[in-house]
């Protein structure tokens, strides 16, 4: 195969930008930028790099095939092409997902047959529903783009929270919001509701350095292209480095605190993150500089909820106003009208994201006066 790659970083619609500034930042090769993803070109340590070190991307995925397809033994044929025995183990198991969109080829499960006949005849491996290896094939407008995830699990799964609350906030999502309230590791970070601890955790990593990889492994990891000692090597590539800051969470809710704190410690960030039993009404300003406030309040899903969440915007903006003069501030929700209920002075809303379903968007305000 090619030394040059094309890579595909999927991140959540609406932050396409704000993962290639990151990924600029890093050194990769960026790209053109689609709905919902981001091109790089590179090698597979650069696939590599990717998974371990950037904090905004769903997924790594590598493109091994683009081709025009508008029958089904047109697609047997062109996926051979793909040179399955360099990529794929023959002792490994594979998994082939397919969808099919606007195409001539509309039936999904016989794509994938296909797809899976093509490399089990060609790379002797094993086709399993749970596999080692997972092929993703995409059929849009007669245009049939095959793709390896070199992730796996989802990379918002860094590997060291093992407790979480209630509609928890993905790390992926957070560091992203965090990026696009300015934030670069260089100031203090308060979330006065702080459920299972991912922003506070998420911005204290950022501060040290620490890579969002480092805790798991890869799917790449199977791969006839990963090289062992190369991988040992690079995870050990240390760019961490010692900050003074300190990392706020707050939560009404004991169970929170206590998971924020679990969380903290198995991401090796405790000694910087602060955690304290306290309702937003009762928060006061720590004893720092002003930095970020980042809140992730419920956003409610019946009606009725609206008139209990109003009281609960305008508590958390009347606390915000009174006592955190100099501090900015960024809230993440899924309603214009319950973001205006605190009272902030908030700018342009960002881009609509969708978060398990739901369409949220971050609010921001300039330092409070």
């Amino acid at each position: 195969m090619t030394d040059q790659l094309d890579i595909f970083l999927i991140v959540a619609p609406g932050l396409e930008n704000l993962l290639a500034d990151e990924a600029r930042e890093k050194g990769f090769a960026v790209g053109k930028l689609e709905t919902g993803g981001v091109n790089l070109r590179g090698d597979w340590p650069e696939v590599w790099r990717a998974n371990l070190e950037l904090r905004g991307a769903t997924r790594v995925l590598v493109r091994v095939g683009v081709f025009h397809a508008v029958h089904l033994a047109q697609l047997d044929k062109r996926a051979r092409r793909v040179p399955w025995a360099e990529l794929i183990d023959r002792r490994r198991t594979v998994r082939v997902d397919a969808t099919c969109r606007k195409s001539k080829i509309y039936h999904e499960k016989a794509a994938t047959q296909r797809v899976e006949t093509a490399i089990r005849e060609e790379a002797g491996a094993s086709v399993e529903t749970e596999a080692d290896i997972r092929v993703m094939v995409r059929i849009e407008h007669d245009q049939c783009t095959i793709s390896l995830d070199t992730s796996g699990e989802l990379l918002h799964r860094r590997g060291h929270k093992a407790a979480v609350n209630r509609a928890p906030m993905r790390e992926t999502l957070a560091s992203l919001f965090l990026r696009d309230c300015g934030y670069a590791g260089q100031e203090a970070v308060l979330d006065p509701m702080c459920g299972s601890g991912t922003f506070v955790i998420e911005a204290a990593e950022l501060a040290l350095g620490l890579k969002p990889g480092r805790s798991r492994d890869f799917a790449f990891q199977y791969l006839k292209t990963f090289d062992a000692i190369r991988w040992a090597k690079m995870r050990e590539e240390a760019d961490t480095h010692s900050s003074d800051l300190r990392f706020f969470g707050s939560d009404r809710d004991p169970g929170a605190i206590r998971m924020s704190g679990e969380n903290a410690e198995r991401s090796g960030v405790a000694p910087l993150c602060a955690f304290s039993h306290v309702s937003v009404r009762d928060l006061q300003p720590p004893d720092c500089d002003p930095g970020l406030i980042i809140i992730n309040p419920p956003y409610g899903g019946r009606i009725g909820d609206r008139k209990k969440l109003n009281a609960v915007y305008s508590s958390i903006g009347h606390a915000l106003r009174s006592r955190f003069s100099g501090w900015r501030v960024g809230i993440v929700t899924s309603s214009a009208q319950l973001a205006k209920a605190t009272g902030l002075p908030l700018g342009k809303p960002g881009p609509v994201v969708d978060h398990g379903g739901t369409k949220i968007r971050l609010y921001q305000t300039p330092a409070l006066r």
